[in-house]
């Protein structure tokens, strides 16, 4: 889909995903509702885009998304807010404040969660880790070997949280780095195969965690046509099992509504992304009956 196209889209496009053929047959009541809302690459655009900015006139903002999250948070307490990376870079803020400001607003919004991606390197893996107390989120990342860095015991593989009874994992994901980001960045930070490591991140979540819902955090990109050795979040979604859902980020990729993709074993996973800039925020609703995920609905939503 054009990003033009996607731009022009209403921004209450909704479309109702179900999962493995299951309906919605129980009583209101029994259901419970788990709210997923996602942004990224952010990259540092603190302020809306100004009026004379084309089809983006006006649109964005941390102050805007912060009140769409508060309306959504009322309207349903079941909700976590989770960002897929490239938060740093993009604005005279970063330049400025090198991620301070960024990981301050995240956590007034009250992130849950985020992943790692590339240009949170651009300050150097020192830069990172030095902004790290202005976050009060937690970063995930099960690909990325920190252990000969500083930040060694500062990233964990996965988040489990529980909404009304509902056990969710979120896991994340990062981008090869080698040839993308200088090495003097990320220093001795070691990348292990996504696709693996994402087999062994779903089993222990459902498994060992006993998860309900299991989410992918992924700066991988959405998909890359005419090259078929680098790994995306669609050939992720076909290669694993488990998986509910893949929030996506580094492609930049518009999406009017989350992709639906068949797993290793046949059963249907969501691939998800929202652009870039914070025009948007994607919202994904879970439905479960007695802990059993029944189905879901897909809503991307203008800033």
């Amino acid at each position: 889909m054009k990003r033009r196209h996607f731009i022009q889209k209403t921004a209450a496009s909704t479309a109702f995903l179900s999962l493995g053929g299951l309906g919605l047959s129980c009583t209101k009541s029994a259901v419970t509702k788990i709210t997923i809302l996602h942004t990224n690459d952010v990259h540092s655009h603190i302020e809306p885009f100004s009026p004379n900015a084309g089809a983006n006139a006006n649109k964005g903002g941390v102050a805007k998304r912060a009140s769409l999250v508060q309306t959504i948070r009322k309207e349903n307490p079941n909700t976590l807010l989770l960002d897929a990376g490239d938060i740093f870079q993009g604005t005279p803020y970063f330049n400025f404040y090198g991620g301070e400001l960024e990981f301050k607003l995240m956590s007034m919004l009250d992130y849950d969660v985020a992943t790692i991606g590339n240009h949170d390197f651009d300050n150097g893996i020192d830069g990172l880790y030095a902004q790290l107390p202005h976050a009060k989120f937690d970063f995930v990342s099960a690909n990325y070997d920190f252990s000969n860095t500083l930040m060694d015991t500062h990233v964990k593989p996965y988040k489990t949280f529980i909404k009304e009874g509902i056990k969710i994992g979120v896991f994340g994901l990062g981008i090869e780095l080698k040839g993308l980001v200088n090495k003097e960045n990320y220093k001795e930070t070691t990348y292990q195969d996504p696709i693996e490591v994402a087999q062994d991140m779903s089993r222990i979540l459902k498994e060992e965690e006993r998860c309900d819902l299991i989410i992918c955090l992924s700066h991988l990109g959405y998909d890359y046509k005419n090259m078929e050795a680098k790994i995306s979040d669609l050939k992720l979604a076909r290669a694993t099992k488990d998986i509910d859902l893949i929030i996506g980020g580094h492609t930049h990729t518009f999406l009017d509504k989350p992709t639906e993709e068949t797993n290793a074993v046949g059963k249907t996973v969501l691939v998800n992304q929202v652009g870039c800039f914070g025009l948007y925020l994607g919202k994904i609703d879970f439905y479960f009956e007695a802990s059993f995920l029944k189905g879901s609905e897909g809503n991307t939503l203008s800033v």
